[in-house]
């Protein structure tokens, strides 16, 4: 098969193929390993692809969210 038109496949029809490998790939996980555990990693997936979004357009985010949690002055 042309590699061409798997692409082209593929560009047409992403969302749906991305939504069927995740679903799959979730599965098994929920299979292997049990419902609470993958529970526990997605949420930990989520919660760094949210601080890392929010990095990306804002650099100091990070250095906003220490001066929340600790005392200001620690870093330099």
């Amino acid at each position: 098969m042309d590699t061409r038109k798997i692409f082209e496949y593929y560009k047409a029809r992403h969302g749906g193929i991305n939504g069927a490998v995740t679903g799959f790939v979730l599965t098994v996980s929920i299979l292997l390993f049990g419902f609470f555990k993958v529970l526990f990693v997605a949420a930990g997936i989520l919660a760094g692809y949210l601080v890392g979004s929010h990095y990306i357009s804002d650099k100091n985010y990070i250095k906003a969210i220490l001066d929340k949690i600790l005392p200001p002055g620690g870093r330099r």
